[in-house]
C-alpha cells in the first residue's frame, strides 16, 4: 500500500481525531516512522489481529479495531438474519476502549452485544459465547506479549477461533471497508434501542461450575500448599474462585501482581513460559514452603507450574511436562474411576511432544494430531459433537502452556488448568510423592524426550516479509544432519499433508528420535524453531538439544 497516501488520509480526515491526524502528520515528515506505521495493513488472520499499540494501519488503535469490526460484521449479516457478539477484554492499555469501540461499530450495523462490564479471560469469553447463544465473540487481548502489544480475537459460534475459511471471508469484508466510512452508535443509544447487554454473573458462577465438573476426582482431599499469581491480569478472580471449591488447597497470593495493570510492571514479559517472569511466585513458594506456583498469563488462557522437588529446589515445567504429567493423571485417574468413555480421543498439536503417543497408548487412547494453536483441537471437539461422540474427547494440549480437559469451552483455559495441576498434586501427595517425582516416575516409565524452543525476533518496518523470506530459505536449504543425525524425514505442511490444512511449516526428524520444526509466529514478528530430543538421560538430551540449537541458530541467521 502507499504509505504517504494512507497517512495523507490519516492526517486529514475527520474521520479521525485530532491528536491521531497529528501523529499521523509527524510521520509524513520521517520515512522509517512512516513505512513502520502505514507500510502494511495490520494483518487478520485466525488470531484475528495483533500488533504494536499506535497510530496507523499497521496498528492496533481504534480505527484498525472498528474496520476490522465492520468487515466483522458484514461478513456476520451475510451468515444470519440476527447476529449477535459477545465481547470481553483483559487488562491491557487499550482493551476497556476497544471493546467499546468494537460494540459502539456493532450496534451500528443493528447487531446486539453482550459486553463483559469487568475484566473476563479468554477461557470466559469462549465460554459465553455457546452460553448465551451468540453468533461470534470478541475476545480483546494480546495474550502473553509484552505491553506494548494488543490484539483482538474472533470465536466462533461454536466458541473456538474462527477457522482458516471464516478468516479469508472476514479478510474479504475488511479490506472493502475503508476508514471514512466508520460508524458507532453511542453506548447510550445502543442500550436504549436493546441492543447493548451486560453480561452478568451468572455466566461467571456458571463457568466456574463447569470447570469444576470436569475434575477427574472431585473427592480427594490432601492439603496441598499453592501460590498463584495472575501477572497482572484477568485470571485473579475467577481462578481465586474456582480453588476456593477445592478441599484441601491452601492458595497464597503474589500480592505484587493481583493488581491488573497493562504495564506488567513487575514482569515486563508477563509470559509464563520464561524464567524471568516466576522470580517473585518463586521466591513466594519459597517462603510459604509450597508444594506448587501457578501463574497464568494476562488473559488467563495459558498457566506456567513451578514445583518443589523433595530437597526444596523449585523447577520450573515446561508446557510439555505439564501437559504430560496431566495426560497421564487423567488417563490413569478416569480408568480407576470406571468414567473412561469408549474410543477415547487425545489430542495434541504437531509441535508438542511425541511422549504423548507411548502415554495414551497405555491407556488405549487415540492420539489426533493437528497444526499449531488451540482453535485446532477445538475443531476437533466440534467435529466429535458432531457426530455425537463429544464425551469420547479426554484432554488436548499444545506445548505453550496450553490445557483443556472439558468441551464447556473450546479454547485453552488457564482456569481450568490452575484447577487440574492443583488436583493432580493432591493425588501425588495422596502416593507420597511430589509433581516432581512424578514426572521422574513418567520418565523412568515411557523414555525421556528432552525438548526446547528457540525465538529467532524479526527486525524492520516489514518483518511479515522477511519472515517468509527466512522460510523460503529453510526450503531452499534444508538441514541434512540434526546431532550428527541424518535427518530422514522432511515434511512441508504447505502442501496440506496427513489430512491438515496447509501451513507454513517445516519438519525435520532423525531415524532415532530428534526433531526441528521450523514456522514464522502468527502473533509475533519471530521465527520460531520447536526442538526434541528423545534419549537415555535429561543430560544426553540437552546435549543434542545443545547441538542441534547451533545448527538451527546457524541456519536461520544466517
Amino acid at each position: 500500500m502507499d504509505a504517504r497516501v494512507m497517512a495523507t488520509l490519516w492526517a486529514q480526515d475527520k474521520a479521525f481525531d485530532t491528536t491521531t491526524q497529528q501523529e499521523a502528520r509527524e510521520m509524513l515528515g520521517d520515512e522509517q516512522k512512516l513505512l513502520a506505521a502505514f507500510g502494511t495493513e495490520l494483518h487478520f488472520g485466525t488470531g484475528g489481529l495483533r500488533g504494536i499499540l499506535g497510530t496507523g494501519t499497521a496498528c492496533m488503535n481504534r480505527y484498525t479495531v472498528a474496520r476490522a469490526t465492520l468487515g466483522l460484521a458484514r461478513y456476520l449479516i451475510n451468515q444470519t438474519r440476527t447476529p449477535s457478539v459477545a465481547i470481553a477484554h483483559d487488562s491491557r492499555y487499550g482493551s476497556e476502549e476497544f471493546t467499546e469501540t468494537a460494540a459502539m461499530v456493532l450496534c451500528a450495523q443493528g447487531i446486539e452485544v453482550h459486553v463483559f462490564d469487568t475484566l473476563a479471560p479468554t477461557p470466559m469469553l469462549s465460554y459465553a459465547v455457546r452460553a448465551l447463544h451468540c453468533t461470534a465473540g470478541i475476545m480483546i487481548t494480546a495474550s502473553h506479549n509484552p505491553a506494548i502489544y494488543n490484539g483482538y480475537k474472533v470465536y466462533g459460534a461454536d466458541g473456538c477461533q474462527i477457522t482458516d475459511h471464516a478468516a479469508q471471508l472476514i479478510t474479504a469484508e475488511i479490506e472493502k471497508v475503508a476508514y471514512p466510512e466508520l460508524s458507532y452508535m453511542p453506548k447510550k443509544q445502543a442500550v436504549t434501542k436493546g441492543l447493548w447487554h451486560i453480561v452478568g454473573d451468572n455466566v461467571r458462577r456458571s463457568f466456574a461450575q463447569a470447570c469444576l465438573f470436569c475434575r477427574p476426582d472431585p473427592f480427594i482431599s490432601e492439603t496441598v500448599k499453592v501460590v498463584y499469581t495472575p501477572l497482572h491480569g484477568t485470571g485473579l478472580l475467577p481462578v481465586r474462585e474456582v480453588l476456593q471449591h477445592m478441599q484441601g488447597i491452601q492458595v497464597t497470593e503474589v500480592a505484587a501482581q493481583c493488581e491488573p495493570d497493562g504495564a506488567f510492571p513487575t514482569c515486563p514479559k508477563p509470559n509464563p513460559e520464561l524464567d524471568e517472569t516466576l522470580v517473585l511466585g518463586i521466591a513466594m513458594a519459597k517462603e510459604t514452603q509450597a508444594d506448587l506456583l501457578l501463574a497464568t498469563d494476562p488473559d488467563c488462557d495459558r498457566v506456567g507450574v513451578a514445583v518443589r522437588d523433595a530437597q526444596g529446589e523449585y523447577h520450573r515445567l515446561s508446557g510439555n511436562e505439564v501437559g504430560l504429567l496431566l495426560t497421564e493423571y487423567i488417563l490413569r485417574t478416569r480408568r480407576q474411576n470406571g468414567t473412561m468413555p469408549k474410543k477415547p480421543v487425545l489430542v495434541k498439536t504437531i509441535v508438542t511432544s511425541d511422549l504423548a503417543f507411548p502415554i495414551a497408548d497405555a491407556y488405549g487412547v487415540e492420539v489426533r494430531e493437528v497444526l499449531t494453536g488451540f482453535k485446532y483441537i477445538g475443531e476437533v471437539i466440534g467435529g466429535l459433537e458432531k457426530k455425537k461422540g463429544e464425551d469420547r474427547y479426554v484432554f488436548g494440549f499444545e506445548e505453550s502452556c496450553g490445557y483443556l480437559a472439558g468441551t464447556h469451552v473450546r479454547d485453552k483455559d488457564g482456569v481450568m488448568a490452575c484447577m487440574l495441576v492443583c488436583e493432580m498434586a493432591q493425588a501425588c501427595k495422596r502416593e507420597g510423592l511430589t509433581v516432581w517425582d512424578s514426572l521422574c516416575r513418567l520418565y523412568e516409565t515411557y523414555g525421556y524426550m528432552g525438548t526446547a524452543l528457540l525465538n529467532f525476533d524479526i527486525e524492520g518496518a516489514l518483518p511479515m516479509e522477511e519472515m517468509e523470506r527466512v522460510m523460503v530459505n529453510m526450503r531452499a536449504n534444508p538441514p541434512v544432519e540434526l546431532a550428527g543425525k541424518a535427518v530422514t524425514v522432511v515434511k512441508d505442511y504447505a502442501g496440506g499433508i496427513e489430512g491438515l490444512p496447509m501451513s507454513n511449516v517445516l519438519s525435520y526428524a532423525t531415524g532415532d528420535g530428534c526433531k526441528a520444526i521450523v514456522r514464522p509466529s502468527g502473533t509475533e514478528p519471530k521465527v520460531k524453531v520447536y526442538l526434541s530430543a528423545k534419549a537415555a538421560s535429561r543430560e544426553l538430551a540437552d546435549e543434542l538439544l545443545a547441538q542441534m540449537t547451533a545448527q538451527m541458530t546457524s541456519l536461520i541467521q544466517g
